[in-house]
């Protein structure tokens, strides 16, 4: 039985299938966009870093090849088992099964922290906001990387599958937690396009994912994306 750490917000797509899942990791930002835009505002060559939701551990050889300590920390338990797989032989990576709200860390531990599609904070994810200002040193930062349900198809096809999503809200949760925001326009660029339809199939229900196919020619899509941070 998988054990799922308490308080865990639900993650379907990873959760349920996390096979496809991995796709959508390797399509996302071929750029580098994200990482840049995070290392123009807080480098982390030797610092530690922290991944909140860090699923099956897709980021973490990627960080580990630069920062001195990588510590992944992931609700869903089968999840959190492959992560650990993934990094068997980086002695560098720490791979925790826990909640956002409930970080297994000491105070003022780590350098950088980061949560990548994976903690959709706004109104009621105060806890998550706390524990980040603990473990979090003076000089370093945390960063929230995201869809933007305000820009593009995805945006749009995203509002239809979750209508109660409320964008204005959340914007004013994030101000008045003084957090900073920057717009990324990230892609996704798939392989086959058999890849992309089943990327599709898992982030919206499936009226609007058979919409979004229908709509989407090729191998590739926009992903409008935010970029929020705070500086400790």
């Amino acid at each position: 039985m998988t054990r799922i750490a308490k308080g865990a917000i639900p993650s379907p797509n990873i959760w349920n299938t996390p096979q496809i899942y991995e796709l959508e990791n390797r399509a996302v930002d071929p750029d580098g966009a994200a990482d840049a835009a995070m290392r123009a505002l807080r480098p982390w060559d030797g610092a530690t870093v922290l991944d909140i939701g860090c699923g099956t551990g897709y980021h973490l050889p990627v960080l580990a090849a630069e920062a001195s300590r990588v510590i992944g920390v992931e609700p869903h338990g089968d999840l959190a088992g492959l992560a650990r797989r993934r990094c068997a032989g980086l002695p560098n990576v720490t791979v925790h099964a826990a909640a956002a709200q409930d970080l297994p860390l000491p105070d003022a531990a780590v350098d950088v922290a980061m949560a990548r599609w994976a903690y959709f904070f706004g109104p009621g994810c105060e806890p998550g906001l706390r524990e980040l200002s603990r473990v979090v040193r003076r000089g370093g930062a945390a960063f929230v990387v995201d869809l933007d349900a305000t820009r593009g198809s995805f945006g749009r096809w995203f509002s239809h599958t979750v209508p109660t999503y409320s964008a204005r809200e959340v914007e004013a949760f994030w101000d008045r937690h003084g957090w900073q925001r920057k717009e990324l326009d990230l892609r996704m660029t798939f392989r086959q396009r058999a890849d992309l339809e089943a990327v599709l199939r898992i982030e919206f229900t499936p009226e609007v994912a058979e919409r979004a196919i229908a709509e989407t020619p090729g191998l590739e899509l926009p992903y409008p994306n935010v970029l929020r941070w705070r500086h400790f």
